[in-house]
């Protein structure tokens, strides 16, 4: 079994990183990024999630969060296991996705949803410095992919807000 990230300080800010099983492309369609967009929102109205940082790249996102209510664990329990199904229902009942039956062949397992990898990469964020390396690696991440040049040019991240260009997607806290 593969090592599984433990959140040890529940209401520390934390470096985490999600992707899409078998790192299949979902997020090319804004129907999906808004479904996971409007699950954050949530996430932070109700849950306490406090948003620093993010990206959401084709099959895969980062982001600097901390939870408020100090159970951060459960709070990314919550958010992994609603995206799964309401993304896998999006795909399903989306007449447009000409990948549809592939997808939603990647995207399970023995007839049950496999949205997201195991598990998450994270790590506790414990110095400005260390915190300033993670929102330039999220803000760099479109830019070594050759989506943009400049970073705050790419639309599904934070870049623009914290630059000032222009409102962001989601609300963002200060570290």
């Amino acid at each position: 079994m593969a090592f599984a990230y433990q959140v040890k300080d529940q209401g520390a800010v934390h470096f985490v990183t999600f992707t899409v099983h078998q790192w299949a492309d979902v997020f090319t369609s804004p129907i999906y990024v808004d479904a996971l967009l409007e699950s954050l929102r949530y996430c932070q109205k109700e849950k306490g999630l406090e948003i620093y940082a993010w990206v959401i790249m084709t099959n895969h996102c980062h982001f600097i969060l901390r939870a408020k209510n100090e159970n951060l664990s459960d709070v990314i329990r919550d958010f992994k296991k609603f995206t799964s199904k309401s993304i896998y229902n999006a795909i399903e009942n989306n007449p447009q996705e000409s990948r549809k039956n592939w997808l939603l062949k990647v995207l399970s397992y023995e007839d049950k949803i496999w949205f997201w990898e195991e598990g998450y990469h994270g790590e506790e964020i414990y110095t400005q410095a260390f915190f300033d390396s993670k929102v330039d690696y999220i803000h760099q991440n479109p830019v070594r992919a050759g989506i943009v040049e400049k970073e705050e040019e790419y639309l599904n991240s934070s870049a623009g807000d914290i630059y000032g260009i222009r409102g962001g997607k989601l609300l963002l806290s200060e570290f």
